[in-house]
């Protein structure tokens, strides 16, 4: 037995014909070809599978795709502009926030949301923002610099970007209680 499942992807009206078990992920990438949305540990664990439903991040491992019906779904492929990158998409790329990329776009995406909710995040907030993606490849580093740099942050400077604070010893503070000197 199947059902039709009705909803908008990437702006574009969608159906498909689906088991009711079957999972948002497997209709995105199996019914739709969306295969930008991956599949890593079919547990919930890693966030591999990440996408927006009504602006919402939902692990698409999550959802039954009967579960979406009528809803407006963004995935990694709705969030560029034709050939231009989503600004976030850049920063990946520009600070190297992926070696693999199995996980970029699970992880794109639910850092798009994260600033969406926390437009200027610390960095310890863009770490547990992103903490239900997993990275088997990088120190995570490179990524959080990447949503830091596209929050319009410096992340060498801890502060806004072209914007560094004076620290109290006359130095540049590089990072709370941390400066480069005197400044001489």
């Amino acid at each position: 037995m199947s059902t039709t499942v009705s909803l908008t992807v990437n702006g574009k009206s969608a159906s498909a014909d689906v088991e009711p078990r079957t999972l948002l992920v497997q209709m995105l990438r199996e019914h739709l070809g969306l295969t930008g949305t991956h599949v890593g540990c079919d547990t919930s664990q890693c966030g591999a599978c990440v996408v927006h439903v009504d602006g919402q991040s939902v692990k698409a491992c999550t959802m039954l795709a009967v579960q979406a019906e009528g809803t407006e779904i963004t995935t990694i492929e709705g969030l560029a502009d034709g050939d231009t990158l989503h600004p976030m998409q850049e920063a990946f790329r520009e600070n190297h926030g992926l070696q693999c990329g199995f996980c970029t776009p699970g992880m794109v995406m639910a850092a798009v949301s994260l600033l969406r909710e926390t437009p200027r995040p610390t960095e310890r907030e863009v770490r547990e923002g992103l903490e239900g993606n997993l990275c088997r490849c990088t120190g995570y580093h490179n990524i959080v610099r990447a949503v830091l740099v596209a929050s319009g942050q410096d992340p060498d400077a801890g502060t806004d970007r072209g914007h560094a604070a004076e620290a109290p010893s006359g130095g540049v503070e590089v990072a709370p209680g941390f400066s480069t000197g005197s400044g001489a």
